[in-house]
């Protein structure tokens, strides 16, 4: 199981697990260049070799989602934490 930390000021993120995904919702607050860094998680997994790993949607006011395939939770986290987007992760 992984754990991680955000800057609460610049992004807002909800994690729920589904059946078969995980559904990632990203408000990004302020500052434009942490759009770019969801944009680019975005094209990690865009243009790997894998279709449905990592579903992209964006919307109005600086809001993401993501929706992660159980098998790539860890890959998904750690680019978040690559681009970023996370400030800590923790295997417990």
């Amino acid at each position: 199981m992984l754990t991680y930390t955000y800057d609460e000021t610049a992004i807002e993120l909800s994690e729920t697990a589904n059946d078969q995904d995980i559904d990632f919702r990203i408000h990004v607050l302020g500052d434009a260049t942490m759009d770019q860094r969801v944009k680019d998680v975005q094209h990690d997994f865009d243009h790997n070799h894998v279709m449905t790993d990592v579903l992209f949607y964006a919307y109005h006011d600086h809001k993401y989602q993501f929706i992660v395939r159980k098998d790539y939770y860890e890959a998904f986290i750690l680019s978040l934490m690559k681009h970023r987007i996370l400030t800590s992760v923790t295997w417990l």
